[in-house]
């Protein structure tokens, strides 16, 4: 297995190095990652001006390339621009997790839809801040699992996500806000948008916002396609 590994934390996030050795169990490691940080990019890509992408020394055996863009531009890179085959993008580890309506802004699950709108299968994976200098410890678990009961014959995108000390895995659905924003003035019409977290437990497991503060690595099965398909098969019947 070809695997391409992303992140949105840029090229000296600290578990970026663990992550490729995990990921060297299971196939040839490729890394192309962001110079800079890119966290809140979401599914951005740069239409309009050129960008800096270089290959730069990581660890051996691995190719590795910085791109001064996007997560999802450092994939449409490796693919498009260095015309890479791969049968698996992992993206990650994210410092801070990306549950419940907060994926949407992420751009480590960003670089995973950009894997699967270029036909690879991807899994987004990211822990709390907290626990961040650990998060590769109980990574082999999630991977033996996704792998062993053969995840990706079933859908093409996983956004997982590890807490501290996991007691088990559980396949979750997107929960709901996890953290909001307040924006106060600091000066000279500027205004500095500041986090909060707005998470209230819903005491269900099989959502993934509740998985993860209950202890449980959740693996959360997502999808590319934005069509409503209840509404869809509802209204289809007005084409004429």
């Amino acid at each position: 297995m070809r695997i391409l590994v992303t992140n949105d934390d840029g090229m000296h996030a600290p578990q970026l190095i663990p992550l490729i050795e995990c990921c060297k169990k299971y196939g040839e490691v490729f890394c192309v990652v962001p110079k800079n940080e890119q966290s809140g990019k979401s599914h951005g890509i740069e239409l309009h001006s050129a960008f800096e992408a270089k290959r730069f020394d990581l660890c051996p055996d691995v190719t590795a390339w910085y791109v001064d863009s996007t997560p999802a531009d450092c994939v449409r890179f490796a693919i498009l621009g260095l015309h890479e085959k791969f049968d698996l993008v992992i993206s990650g580890i994210n410092k801070g997790l990306n549950i419940g309506t907060d994926m949407i802004y992420s751009g480590t699950v960003g670089a995973a839809c950009e894997a699967n709108a270029l036909g690879v299968n991807a899994m987004a994976i990211s822990v709390s801040p907290d626990d961040y200098p650990n998060a590769t410890a109980h990574l082999d678990k999630a991977f033996t699992f996704i792998f062993e009961n053969v995840l990706f014959d079933k859908n093409p995108i996983y956004n997982v996500n590890l807490p501290a000390s996991p007691k088990g895995i559980l396949i979750t659905r997107q929960g709901g806000p996890y953290y909001s924003d307040d924006f106060p003035h600091i000066g000279n019409n500027m205004y500095r948008p500041t986090g909060t977290c707005v998470y209230q437990s819903s005491d269900d497991i099989s959502l993934d916002t509740d998985a993860v503060f209950s202890g449980y690595i959740s693996i959360t099965p997502i999808t590319f396609d934005r069509t409503n398909y209840r509404v869809y098969d509802t209204l289809k019947s007005l084409n004429k």
